[in-house]
């Protein structure tokens, strides 16, 4: 057995023959949700386990092939062949963490299908990918991309430790010795708007 890296899927081999499997969103949105599909795989489920070669096969005719062969094979050796490379196959239809370092969010898990729309959603509409293009990434592509689309627009756009909602307070005016000299000599300060409280007072009056 030929291992991909890890997003990117495994190649099966049984008596000779060989198919590549996929964990593509396509192939996600045509599937159960992977805790389900683990289960069916370790417990040999041989509809499962046919539903998930034809699915996210990424050649037909190899996939037709290599079923042919499980057929011809006794189970036994079928299962300690292909049962371990295949669940570990299902763990790629799960987004790994991205290495953004960001924690993940707190909430209800979601279901399949919101996990597999809520991917489709990012790569066409935040990503800019064409149909095509995110029905054929894996999940862990799509996030990861997500994540690096996240830094990019980070670094174009830093926030400082300072930036908050909050309106940000004047910082009292401070006067040094000189300055302090000068406002004792002159009986008032420069930096006093005194023209704004002359105005002040002529229209509303001084009050008694």
């Amino acid at each position: 057995m030929q291992t991909l890296p890890a997003y990117n899927g495994i190649v099966l081999a049984l008596g000779g023959n060989t198919v590549r499997l996929r964990p593509s969103l396509r192939a996600a949105s045509q599937l159960a949700a992977p805790p389900e599909l683990f289960r069916h795989v370790v417990d040999f489920h041989l509809g499962t386990i046919r539903e998930i070669i034809l699915t996210a096969a990424t050649d037909r005719q190899e996939a037709t092939a290599f079923l042919a062969q499980i057929d011809s094979t006794p189970l036994q050796i079928v299962s300690n062949t292909i049962v371990t490379p295949l669940a570990a196959f299902v763990a790629g239809f799960t987004p790994a963490d991205s290495s953004t370092g960001k924690k993940p969010t707190s909430g209800a898990p979601m279901a399949w299908p919101d996990v597999v729309q809520t991917l489709y959603r990012r790569a066409t509409g935040w990503l800019g990918w064409t149909p095509e293009t995110a029905w054929n990434a894996t999940p862990t592509e799509i996030t990861e991309a997500f994540a690096g689309w996240i830094e990019h627009h980070e670094a174009l756009n830093p926030r400082s430790d300072d930036d908050s909602q909050a309106p940000r307070k004047r910082k009292p005016k401070t006067y040094s010795a000189d300055q302090l000299r000068q406002i004792e000599e002159q009986g008032f300060d420069p930096a006093f708007d005194r023209s704004g409280l002359s105005a002040l007072n002529a229209k509303y009056g001084k009050r008694k």
